[in-house]
């Protein structure tokens, strides 16, 4: 796959091994959820307030509330509902930014069903509908941050994927989430390459998972998700890349071991399983300590510093608490 470095992607090295710590029971695992979900509400900016963003207009309205989770609010300005939906990463619909936008239109999200699977008391199969209204909406304004050293800032539309993972009963044995993204070549376009192998996967720890930033998402804007964005369920996961955070989610998958995910898969070297977003820790043939946010494209604008977790450093930190972050990242 060395064609892949020639088109300029960038790949982070990290390590696979999982340091033993984190095989924990379930138990001991929602105690420690438990005592700090106190300090994740306190953790964010007690200054930092939902900056109001107004609807496009373009699809069905999906209005959020405002979340009370430490974090869920930046006071970046948010980036351009444009530049969201016409510069994105979604390889099934092609590789260049513009292409999701151009061929995602072939997407159909209605019928929609998502199996949850695996180490669970009550795996199942949920309608989107269902999904919908499992739990109260919220609007979340998070930072993005893409491997290629570049960022946005996002209104989301969802809840934690707690909510869900709560209700389907993890057991003892569920250490790690995986997440399936649909694959349908009558779709999705780019399936009929050979860029990775499909479906593309992706893959958390149990405690990323349980965190209450991370996001299942439905929506931006106050709008349901556009297709080229991962409609119409993906998952916001803030402090890693953005290839962490999978898109047209169709299974979730609760199982002991470390999961197989896409990129790690086919370029081992490059794309480790964590992915935290660490300014510190350069990509093999650039640093990693700044950005460019989209939208700030004008002659003087000036890249940004890259912030440590994505700047939820305050929220997330703890979770990895003794681990070597040049290494595990």
């Amino acid at each position: 796959m060395h064609f892949l470095k020639d088109r300029g992607f960038v790949h982070p090295r990290s390590a696979e091994i999982t340091p033993p710590a984190v095989y924990r029971g379930r138990r001991q695992l929602l105690q420690g959820l438990a005592a700090g979900a106190a300090g994740w509400l306190a953790a964010g900016p007690a200054a930092a307030q939902a900056l109001p963003v107004a609807r496009p207009g373009k699809l069905a309205p999906l209005p959020g509330g405002r979340s009370s989770v430490g974090g869920a609010y930046v006071t970046d300005k948010p980036t351009s509902y444009s530049d969201i939906t016409h510069y994105n990463n979604y390889y099934e619909f092609g590789t260049d930014k513009s292409d999701p936008a151009q061929n995602a239109g072939t997407l159909r999200t209605r019928p929609w069903t998502v199996a949850v699977e695996g180490a669970v008391k009550k795996p199942g199969t949920y309608d989107i509908d269902a999904l919908l209204k499992l739990a109260p909406m919220e609007e979340r304004i998070y930072r993005l941050r893409c491997v290629e050293a570049w960022s946005m800032v996002v209104p989301w539309v969802g809840y934690s994927l707690a909510e869900l993972i709560r209700r389907v009963e993890p057991t003892g044995n569920a250490k790690f989430v995986q997440f399936v993204t649909l694959a349908d070549p009558r779709q999705m376009p780019g399936i009929a390459s050979r860029v990775l192998d499909w479906p593309y996967v992706e893959g958390l720890r149990m405690d990323e998972a349980m965190h209450p930033l991370t996001l299942l998402t439905f929506g931006l804007y106050g709008e349901v998700l556009p297709n080229q964005d991962g409609a119409p369920v993906r998952v916001i996961v803030p402090w890693k890349y953005g290839f962490k955070s999978g898109k047209s989610i169709v299974k979730i998958r609760f199982v002991e071991q470390q999961p197989k995910t896409s990129w790690n898969t086919e370029l081992p070297d490059e794309y480790g399983f964590y992915s935290n977003v660490n300014p510190h820790v350069d990509h093999p043939r650039w640093s990693q300590a700044t950005e460019r946010r989209i939208g700030e494209d004008g002659l003087f604008a000036k890249r940004r510093p890259t912030l440590m977790f994505n700047g939820y450093e305050p929220q997330v930190g703890q979770l990895y608490a003794g681990m070597d972050l040049r290494k595990y990242y």
